[in-house]
């Protein structure tokens, strides 16, 4: 059979020179045009323009809809030169086909009919005949919108399309292909059909036994556990059936037969895929308890005077201990030998064993802890437990449902109450109460970038000049009068918002005009963002007069990054943190803990006093748990940063508008990054404030995070849309990141807020 295929993708049909200039050419080169005559040729054409034209301007503009119409026109003139070139032989075959789809507002990804249902539509030689129909198999509202509910429709999978194309050019099938061959396609003999079946199961079938064959060669024969849904008689049953019902021209049958031998083999190759699961998983999880483990003895021991504040002196272990594990460590390393196994499983079954020895080092601390815990209340026990369990919960389920957010800033707000602090502090638990209900509100709002409001970033920027003046004007009165310095520096991060109002407001208006980013508001947005990490450092250190300082140059360059409600977003998160920091030096007077010092004194320094720190209450816990709280609000307060189906390109207009991918990522990461930075600064003064170590609190962060990533790897997906494996696998790896990524933002913060730089010549900095 002679056929040729010529795939046609999404796109926009720009440089049709190219193919018309390669067939000229062939025509004058021998050579190319006896390869492009050749039997069994394909031609592959893969265009790109309307997947960002949908990102840029959403399905629903006009821009869109044009581009759709110069692909329809493209197709037809495509096919026309082919025809025109082969000379309408009858042996060509066309398929046009996308890779995914679109939502209406530019994304794709998630599991959506709109992302997942792509077209495809195939034409020509050894392609049946559309059939007419009066009732579809699939009802739904695209066959109505398309006029195709007349027309048979016969849904496949992506992966389909590869055995297709070697069924009509007559070419063994992919060897690694896990695609079905849609029979109801093709316009062939019956006998052709179940051949080509019978053909595309004896593949897929010799996938499962070279999967499973090199599974046993690598494993124990009394540990191999063999797929007993397809053993090798039931193999041997489905293919003599077959091939008999091909004598007896039974095709029907034959293709029943051989789509049940395929799904069989598929769940085999899936199983023997994921044989050693069970065995990593159980490494994995011991890891982490051991880990989780480790990391509460050494704050115990440590930091807190949990058993009774006597220091604990430990014994010098006997030797019998290190030989124990050395010997365990030595035995699972030639387990793992025998079998072959590649070296990521030596990390994953060896990493446990040095972190179990320095656990049960610490044996003595261990007696301790439970003769402590011994003489404490059972109930006070299990309350705390099943609160932190409840806490961890509501984190874990805030990564899949923003609204989880919502309910713990609800519960947050009734804080005060609970803890009898409003009796002292009225004003303050009140506004931390009326805070964490207006943060509340943002989780229940649509991702960012379906609904774009250009007022809301106005208004944004308006409440943060209303804010900034009436800070100024208390401060002032406060003080009596400004220093020339930082009322120049407050006076120039004011102007910034009103330039950075102007900006947004001018550009999203040039770019309805379709006139462009004008070249002044993008110099302006690149000054703004260069200036947002320097401005501050000019402040005082005092600590709200640098926190305050800081969220007015970040908020310049967020509104630049804002398309609608998310400006506001961390305007509300930094006058929480401002109240949580006030809400934190009254639970240190309300628990007894004496600090008289003024927080409106209080300078924040790098070099902090060391002895200074205290040890750490049951309290501190709660003060850790508020900040990685604060941080997963960060990430999806407003969207869901885990996938980029979130992500929205006009976020970056004012910054650029010629599509650069690495650019625009940078930008909207910068964008993500704010509102965390705004936490840790913020945090940095509790810990100042409350006199809490650095080393004491990313201890109590990597018990509550590693507990989270615990819950997530059980979670981790495999199957599902591009949305549902890729968040499972982000939610894994950003908790299980949280640590490091704490470090870094520690390190920004602790440089934001102690690092002074003077205009009059000198140069202070608390940093070493």
């Amino acid at each position: 059979m002679k056929a040729n295929i010529h795939g046609v993708g999404e796109a926009q049909i720009s440089y049709l020179c190219l193919p018309k200039d390669f067939f000229h050419a062939a025509r004058n080169n021998q050579s190319l045009f006896s390869k492009i005559n050749e039997e069994k040729i394909v031609f592959f054409l893969h265009l790109l323009g309307l997947d960002t034209n949908g990102h840029a301007h959403r399905p629903s503009s006009r821009d869109y809809k044009d581009n759709i119409k110069k692909v329809d026109d493209g197709v037809k003139e495509i096919v026309s030169m082919f025809k025109q070139f082969y000379g309408n032989d009858g042996k060509t075959t066309f398929i046009f086909t996308s890779d995914h789809g679109m939502t209406d507002w530019g994304s794709h990804g998630a599991g959506h009919p709109s992302e997942t249902l792509t077209p495809l539509v195939t034409w020509g030689a050894g392609i049946k005949y559309p059939q007419k129909v009066s009732a579809q198999q699939f009802d739904d509202e695209f066959l109505k919108e398309w006029k195709l509910e007349n027309w048979k429709r016969q849904d496949v999978n992506q992966a389909d399309i590869a055995p297709l194309m070697a069924s009509l050019i007559g070419v063994p099938f992919p060897l690694n292909s896990v695609g079905i061959l849609p029979v109801d396609y093709l316009n062939n003999t019956d006998l052709f059909k179940a051949e080509s079946m019978f053909t595309n199961a004896v593949q897929i079938l010799e996938q499962f036994k070279v999967k499973m064959t090199q599974k046993k060669e690598v494993t124990l024969p009394f540990l191999f556990t063999p797929f007993k849904l397809l053993s090798d008689s039931k193999q041997l049953d489905i293919l003599r059936k077959a091939r008999s019902s091909i004598k007896q021209k039974k095709f029907d049958e034959v293709v029943s037969l051989c789509k049940e031998l395929i799904h069989l083999a598929l769940k085999g190759l899936s199983y023997y895929h994921t044989y050693d699961r069970f065995f990593l998983g159980i490494s994995v999880v011991t890891g982490f308890v051991g880990w989780i483990s480790y990391a509460s003895l050494l704050i115990i021991k440590s930091h807190s005077n949990l058993t009774g504040g006597v220091r604990i002196e430990i014994k010098k272990p006997s030797h019998l201990l290190p030989c124990s594990f050395v010997a365990i460590g030595v035995l699972i390393a030639f387990f793992l030998l025998i079998q072959a196994c590649p070296w990521t499983y030596y990390v994953y079954c060896l990493l446990p064993v040095p972190i179990w020895y320095a656990v049960l080092r610490e044996f003595q601390v261990i007696q301790d802890l439970v003769t402590s815990l011994l003489s404490f209340p059972l109930s006070h026990f299990v309350g705390h437990l099943l609160v932190f369990t409840l806490g961890i919960e509501v984190l874990v389920l805030s990564f899949f449902y923003r609204y989880m957010l919502t309910a713990g800033l609800i519960a947050f707000a009734g804080w005060p109450f609970l803890m009898q602090l409003w009796t002292q502090a009225k004003i303050t638990s009140l506004s931390w109460t009326f805070f964490s209900l207006l943060l509340a509100v943002f989780p229940l709002m649509p991702v960012v970038g379906r609904k774009p409001d250009i007022s809301l970033v106005m208004g944004a920027g308006l409440l943060l000049l209303l804010l900034s003046l009436f800070v100024v004007t208390s401060f002032m009165k406060r003080r009596g009068s400004f220093v020339k310095e930082e009322l120049w520096v407050h006076g120039l991060q004011m102007l910034n918002t009103v330039l950075s109002m102007y900006v947004v407001y001018s550009t999203h208006s040039s770019l309805l005009k379709k006139q462009g980013l004008p070249l002044i508001n993008q110099i302006v947005s690149w000054t703004t963002l260069a200036s947002s990490l320097v401005v501050p450092l000019l402040s005082s250190p005092v600590i709200f007069q640098r926190l305050f300082s800081i969220l007015l140059s970040l908020m310049s360059t967020y509104l630049l990054l804002s398309t609608g409600y998310e400006a506001l977003f961390p305007l509300v998160l930094s006058c929480l943190m401002f109240v949580w920091i006030y809400m934190e030096q009254e639970t240190l007077q309300h628990s007894g803990v004496s600090y008289k010092q003024k927080l409106t004194s209080i300078q924040f320094s790098y070099n902090a006093d060391i002895t200074q720190f205290r040890q750490l209450y049951l309290d501190d816990i709660r003060r850790a748990f508020f900040l990685v709280f604060f941080l997963v609000t960060a990430f999806f307060g407003t969207g869901n940063i885990a996938s980029i189906n979130s992500f929205d390109l006009a976020s970056v207009y004012c910054f650029l508008t010629v599509f650069s991918p690495f650019m625009m990522g940078a930008l909207m990461m910068w964008k993500i990054l704010i509102p965390f930075v705004l936490v840790m600064c913020a945090f940095e003064a509790v810990q100042l404030t409350t006199q809490l170590s650095s080393k004491s609190l990313f201890l109590l962060v990597l018990i509550i995070s590693d507990t989270m990533a615990l819950h997530f790897f059980f979670l981790v997906k495999e199957y599902g849309s591009w949305l549902d494996i890729g968040t499972s696998i982000s939610h894994y790896v950003i908790v299980m990141s949280m640590t490091i990524f704490l470090v870094f933002l520690n390190g920004l913060a602790q440089l934001l807020t102690t690092t002074k730089l003077s205009l009059r010549g000198k140069h202070k900095s608390h940093l070493i």
